[in-house]
């Protein structure tokens, strides 16, 4: 007697695309979220950065804004650090 049930197909079989990307979304969920994360924060980095500078260009407080300025380009290290990592990640 012949199977009467049919075969059912996989999803890597129907779609292989959308089976690569689920498997790496599996291996490293929310991705793109935390690369997005990085960058708003490195841009906020950036800007506060500049602020500061212009600030202790301009003579007004540097006592104050000497900290501030070494605070935000540790942000911009760090937002280009975590980067580069969750880059290496994405390889192996």
């Amino acid at each position: 007697m012949p199977d009467s049930k049919p075969k059912r197909l996989t999803l890597k079989q129907t779609d292989p695309e959308k089976y690569a990307y689920l498997i790496a979304e599996a291996k490293a969920p929310y991705r793109g979220l935390r690369k997005f994360i990085y960058g708003a924060f490195g841009a906020s980095g950036a800007i506060g950065a500049a602020v500061f500078l212009a600030q202790i260009l301009a003579g007004r407080e540097v006592e104050t804004a000497l900290p501030n300025l070494a605070v935000q380009i540790g942000v911009i290290a760090l937002m280009i650090w975590l980067f580069r990592i969750d880059k290496a990640g994405q390889k192996s």
